[in-house]
C-alpha cells in the first residue's frame, strides 16, 4: 500500500513557471521562480505561499487512541481519503467563520474559531469530526479502521455523521450539507445534477423552516474515466479553481488520495496528508496552542493528467447570493463542455435524458456538442431532483 506520493514535489520558488496560479478562488499572477519586485501585494510570491501555508493541513497521526474495537493507533497507510476530506471540510469551516481572506496570524493568541475549529477534527471520539467519529458513520459505506475508501464513500460518510450528530445533539457543521450525487453506488459515471430545490429544502432544515436558505457546503463526486482521467475533463477541472466558492478537489493518484488547492499550466498544487506525524491535542480555549503541524509551507505538485479520476469537488456558498453566483459559473463552464459536463444546474427537475452518438468508446469526442445543455434547466411536473440522475450514463462516456 502506497505510504507516500511518489511525484515530484518542491519548493514553490523552484518550479519556474510565470503563468496566473489560481489557489481556491484567488488569482495569483507571478513568477514562482524569481519574484517581481515592486508587484501588488495581493499578487505576489509571498502572498501565495502565505495564502497556500494558511490552508489547514490533515496528515496521518500515531499515538492517538485506539479507533474502536480495532486498536489501531495510526492511520498511517490507510487513512489519507478520510485526512483529505477533512481538509476540505476545514476550508469550509475557515471560510464560513473566518473569511477567504483569513490567514493564520504570526502571532499569538490566535483567532477562537481558529483553535475551535482544529480542535473539532482532533484524533479523539471527543472530537466531532474526529477520524474515529468518521469510521463508525461511514461503517454502512465500508469503511472500517485499517481499509481504504473512495471519494463518493467518504462524501456520503461525512453526510451520515452530520446528521448523527444533529439527531443526537452533538456539534455539527453550522451549514447545509449538500452531496450532489444521485446514483446508487456513486461508481456509474454520468454528470451529477445540482438541483437548486434541493439545495433549499437542506438549507431549510437546517435552519429548521427559520430562514428560506442559508450558508451551505457541496460536495460533488465525480467519475471522470477509467484507469486515466479523461483530458476533456481537464481544462474544466482547471476552471472550478476559479469560483469563488471552491474548496479544492479531494482526489490525486491511484491509492493515494490528496487535497488539491490550486493549479497552474499543466500542474495541480495540493496538500499531502501522506506524512506521519505525532497525535497533536488542540484544547477548544487555548489560543496558545501550538498548531505548526496544521499547516505546510512546502508546495507540491503533480501533473494534472496523473489525477485518479475518481473525485470530488468541493464548494462553499455563504448565502443565497452566494449560491446563485456558483450556479451561474457553473453553468456558464457547462456551456464550454461540449456535452460532456462536469455537472449540471437544474431548478428542480430532471432533464430529458439527453441521447449522444459516439464512434468508439476510446473516441475522446463525447456525444453530440450541445446535446443536455440547455435541457438541464428543463421545468417539468415532477418534483423529484433524485431522478435526475436515473440513466445517466449517457452523459458521459467515461
Amino acid at each position: 500500500m502506497l505510504r507516500f506520493l511518489g511525484i515530484s514535489r518542491a519548493e514553490a520558488s523552484s518550479s519556474g513557471s510565470t503563468s496566473e496560479i489560481w489557489l481556491l478562488g484567488k488569482c495569483y499572477s507571478v513568477s514562482l521562480e524569481e519574484p517581481s519586485g515592486g508587484a501588488d501585494p495581493g499578487n505576489c510570491y509571498a502572498a501565495f505561499l502565505d495564502d497556500f501555508s494558511s490552508r489547514i493541513w490533515f496528515t496521518y497521526r500515531k499515538g492517538f487512541e485506539a479507533i474502536g474495537d480495532s486498536k489501531l493507533t495510526s492511520d498511517g497507510g490507510w487513512g489519507c481519503m478520510i485526512r483529505s476530506s477533512q481538509m476540505i471540510v476545514a476550508q469550509g469551516l475557515i471560510f464560513h467563520h473566518l473569511g477567504r481572506s483569513w490567514r493564520k496570524p504570526s502571532q499569538k493568541p490566535y483567532d477562537r474559531e481558529y483553535i475551535e475549529i482544529l480542535h473539532l477534527f482532533g484524533d479523539s471520539e471527543t472530537c466531532a469530526f474526529s477520524i474515529h467519529n468518521l469510521i463508525q458513520a461511514g461503517r454502512a459505506y465500508g469503511l472500517s479502521a485499517g481499509s481504504w475508501l473512495g471519494p463518493y464513500a467518504v462524501c456520503r460518510t461525512w453526510e451520515t455523521l452530520n446528521r448523527l450528530n444533529r439527531e443526537q445533539g452533538k456539534e455539527s457543521l453550522p451549514m447545509a450539507l449538500y452531496v450532489v450525487s444521485g446514483d446508487e453506488d456513486g461508481e456509474r459515471g454520468g454528470a451529477p445534477v445540482v438541483c437548486v430545490d434541493v439545495a433549499s429544502r437542506l438549507c431549510s432544515d437546517f435552519s429548521e423552516a427559520h430562514s428560506a436558505w442559508g450558508p451551505v457546503l457541496l460536495l460533488v463526486p465525480l467519475v471522470l474515466g477509467l484507469e486515466k482521467i479523461n483530458p476533456r475533463y481537464i481544462p474544466l477541472l482547471k476552471e472550478t479553481f476559479m469560483f469563488p466558492q471552491s474548496l479544492g478537489i479531494l482526489g490525486g493518484k491511484p491509492g493515494a488520495s490528496t487535497c488539491i488547492v490550486g493549479v497552474q499550466d499543466d500542474k495541480a498544487f495540493y496538500l499531502d496528508p501522506h506524512e506521519v506525524q505525532l497525535a497533536a491535542e488542540i484544547k477548544q480555549d487555548n489560543l496558545e496552542a501550538d498548531t505548526s503541524s496544521y499547516h505546510c509551507s512546502t508546495v507540491r505538485h503533480l501533473p494534472l493528467d496523473q489525477i485518479d479520476p475518481s473525485l470530488a469537488i468541493g464548494f462553499y456558498c455563504r448565502d443565497k447570493g452566494d449560491f446563485d453566483d456558483f450556479c451561474s459559473r457553473a453553468s456558464e463552464l457547462g456551456e464550454k463542455a461540449n456535452g460532456a459536463p462536469l455537472f449540471t444546474v437544474a431548478q428542480s427537475l430532471h432533464p430529458p435524458k439527453p441521447i449522444f452518438h459516439h464512434d468508439s468508446f476510446a473516441d475522446s469526442s463525447v456525444g453530440d456538442g450541445d446535446g443536455g445543455r440547455a435541457d438541464a434547466f428543463t421545468v417539468e411536473s415532477s418534483t423529484d431532483c433524485a431522478e435526475a440522475h436515473t440513466g445517466d450514463d449517457e452523459w458521459q462516456i467515461l
